[in-house]
């Protein structure tokens, strides 16, 4: 079931994706709320009950009406959290080869992660971003997991229970600001806090089934055979695949649910892919080749990336008319 978040005349509704088109969940079945949270918040019945309507459009026993007019929105558009971890040991090895430092070895004892802005998920559609934002300004491309039901002290043989679904990730970043910062080892905030892209939709678990492979080596949880590629103007930058995740999501929640608890709503992105980023692109192709022209995204350009299962994730970056600048009040 593709689970979907939209907007008609300014207001927020829950959707299903079938066949190309959008279906409204509560016109379907009243006892479905119309929002993401809410429905989240209900767990495992209210799921069923949804996947109950989805089977029942698609073998055609419900005849429901398709919205016609209506914009995307992140499938989850206001998350209880939203935490990025570092699963895939490619993309760190090669970042910090690119630095001339050595792996660091406490990658393969222990999944990391970081908290971001949850209030500045966005979904298909424009960027907006101010200058400071352009000085190297990149994209990273992830897959990410929203929370379905409340947990603490979770195992990781117990993790994926409590996904709900899989979503395609765009952690945005703005590299100058975030570098500056983290020289100060704490971090990242201001290079990353402005946009975190997810969409187009929320994909449950039961999709994904026919993908699902033995994870990494002595790592606990499943772990899927899902291409992932990004193309900036048409022209593919990136490819990956979530099996190449070093780290399951079900070893990063039991990370994240150590006394504490996640919620439903709650989004994990799983870091960036290898090769799944200009940072990454750029220092590689500087280090085999010093006339290795770097590039980083423009105003105007189109981000569009996608992952087998998951569908397609479109964006245009667009420049705010401001020339404000907190790069420029440095002391």
């Amino acid at each position: 079931m593709k689970l979907v978040s939209y907007k008609t005349e300014d207001r927020e509704h829950l959707g299903i994706f079938v066949n190309g088109h959008i279906y409204n969940l509560n016109s379907c079945d009243k006892l479905l709320p119309d929002n993401m949270k809410d429905f989240l918040e209900g767990g495992e019945v209210l799921m069923e009950r949804a996947k109950r309507v989805d089977d029942q459009i698609k073998e055609g026993s419900l005849e429901a009406k398709e919205e016609i007019f209506y914009e995307i929105l992140a499938p989850v558009p206001h998350p209880t959290s939203c935490r990025d971890g570092y699963a895939f040991r490619q993309h760190v090895a090669a970042a910090r080869r690119n630095r001339k430092v050595d792996m660091i070895p406490q990658f393969d004892e222990y999944p990391i992660f970081y908290f971001t802005n949850h209030n500045a998920i966005q979904g298909p559609g424009e960027i907006e971003c101010m200058p400071d934002h352009f000085e190297k300004l990149d994209f990273e491309l992830e897959v990410a997991v929203v929370i379905g039901k409340k947990g603490r002290n979770i195992k990781a043989s117990e993790a994926d229970d409590y996904i709900a679904g899989f979503m395609v990730m765009n952690d945005m970043s703005a590299r100058t600001l975030q570098m500056e910062e983290m020289l100060l080892n704490l971090g990242p905030a201001k290079g990353k806090d402005f946009s975190t892209v997810i969409g187009p939709w929320l994909v449950t678990p039961d999709e994904l089934l026919q993908y699902k492979v033995k994870p990494k080596e002595g790592h606990t949880g499943n772990s899927y055979d899902l291409k992932m590629t990004c193309r900036v103007n048409g022209i593919e930058v990136s490819k990956g695949n979530v099996a190449d995740m070093d780290w399951t999501f079900a070893e990063i929640i039991e990370r994240c649910a150590y006394g504490v608890d996640i919620l439903p709503g709650d989004v994990i992105g799983s870091g960036t892919v290898g090769t799944g980023c200009f940072l990454e692109l750029n220092g590689t192709g500087l280090l085999n080749d010093p006339n290795y022209k770097p590039q980083w995204l423009q105003d105007g350009d189109v981000v569009e990336m996608e992952i087998t299962g998951l569908g397609a994730l479109s964006n245009i970056i667009k420049k705010a008319d401001s020339d404000f600048s907190i790069l420029a009040l440095k002391k």
